[in-house]
C-alpha cells in the first residue's frame, strides 16, 4: 500500500495553489480531495500534472441544509443527485481519478425505507455512468456522533447496499476512524469486510489527529489489509496536531513491518517526519 494526503484535511492552513506542492514535497504519491469544487477541473489536472501526484478519491458535492452530507439517499432529490454526479464525473475526466465517494445524506426527516429506495435508484443511474467512464463508485459508513442521521453507520449497512447490486464499480470505503468512534472491533470489522473493500482511509480517534497504531488494534488491523487482498492507497484523513510533515512518524511501524510499498528506489511511500 501506499499513502494518500488528504488535501482538504492535512493541509488546511496553505491555500490551495500550495497544498499539492506541500504533499509532494512531504513524499506522498497520492491525494485525496474532499470536494474539488472551488475550480474549474482543469484547474485541478493542472496542478496535479505539475507535481506528478495521483487523485486517489473525491466526493460527491453536497448543499446546504437538506444536502449538507449529499444526495444520494434523499427522497425528491433525483435532480439534485444528478447533477452533483455529473460535475464529480467532470472532475474525474479531467484528472484521471477513478474513485467517487458518492455522499449519501441526512436522512433523519425521511422513513429508513423511502432513502433505501432513492439510494437504489439514483445508484443505478450513477452504476451506468461510472461504467461508461471505468469509475469505481464507493460509500463510507460515518459514525453517529460525527455525522447524525448520515443513512448508514455501520460497514455492514453498506454493504447490504453493495449486495443488492453486487457490482464491481460499488465498492465500501473502509475508514477505521469511523469503525472505533462506533466502538466496533477493528481487526474482525476489516476481516469481514475486506471482499468488498475498495477504498481505506484512517485517522485517531482522539480528536481525528495523527492514528496511534498503537491504540484500538489499529496496528494489526492495517497490517492485515495486504493479506485479506487490499494492497491500494491507505488514505490519510485526519487533521494534524502541528505542521503536516512533523507528524507523519506515525506510519513507522508499517513501515517496518513492510506494509507500506516502495514505488521507486527514490520515493518514500512513508514520508518521513523529519528531512523537509
Amino acid at each position: 500500500m501506499q499513502l494518500s494526503a488528504n488535501l482538504s484535511w492535512l493541509y488546511r492552513h496553505l491555500d490551495w495553489s500550495e497544498r499539492f506542492e506541500a504533499a509532494a514535497a512531504d513524499g506522498f504519491k497520492g491525494v485525496e480531495i474532499l470536494l474539488p469544487y472551488d475550480y474549474a477541473p482543469a484547474w485541478y489536472a493542472q496542478q496535479l500534472q505539475t507535481t506528478k501526484l495521483e487523485l486517489t478519491l473525491i466526493n460527491t458535492p453536497i448543499g446546504e441544509g437538506q444536502g449538507r452530507l449529499g444526495w444520494a439517499a434523499i427522497p425528491g432529490a433525483q435532480t439534485q443527485f444528478r447533477q452533483a454526479f455529473d460535475r464529480a464525473r467532470a472532475v474525474a475526466q479531467a484528472t484521471g481519478c477513478r474513485r467517487i465517494h458518492v455522499m449519501a445524506g441526512d436522512v433523519s426527516p425521511f422513513a429508513q425505507e423511502d432513502g433505501r429506495a432513492a439510494l437504489i435508484s439514483n445508484l443505478e443511474h450513477a452504476l451506468a455512468l461510472a461504467e461508461a467512464d471505468d469509475l469505481v463508485l464507493t460509500l463510507e459508513a460515518l459514525n453517529r456522533s460525527d455525522m447524525a442521521g448520515y443513512f448508514y453507520y455501520l460497514p455492514e449497512q453498506v454493504i447490504e447496499v453493495l449486495q443488492h447490486f453486487n457490482s464491481p464499480r460499488l465498492r465500501l470505503q473502509f475508514d477505521y476512524y469511523h469503525c472505533v468512534k462506533e466502538s466496533l472491533d477493528v481487526r474482525s470489522s476489516v476481516a469481514a469486510c475486506a471482499p468488498w473493500i475498495g477504498y481505506v482511509q484512517i485517522a485517531g480517534a482522539d480528536g481525528r489527529y495523527e492514528p496511534d497504531l498503537a491504540q484500538h488494534d489499529l496496528l494489526e488491523g492495517v497490517a492485515a489489509l495486504p493479506t485479506l487482498g487490499y494492497d491500494a492507497w491507505l488514505g490519510c484523513e485526519y487533521q494534524p496536531r502541528a505542521l503536516p510533515s512533523e507528524g507523519l512518524a506515525w506510519c513507522q511501524p508499517l513501515r517496518d513491518r513492510s506494509v507500506l510499498a516502495v514505488p521507486h528506489r527514490h520515493a518514500v511511500a512513508c514520508p518521513q517526519a523529519a528531512g523537509r
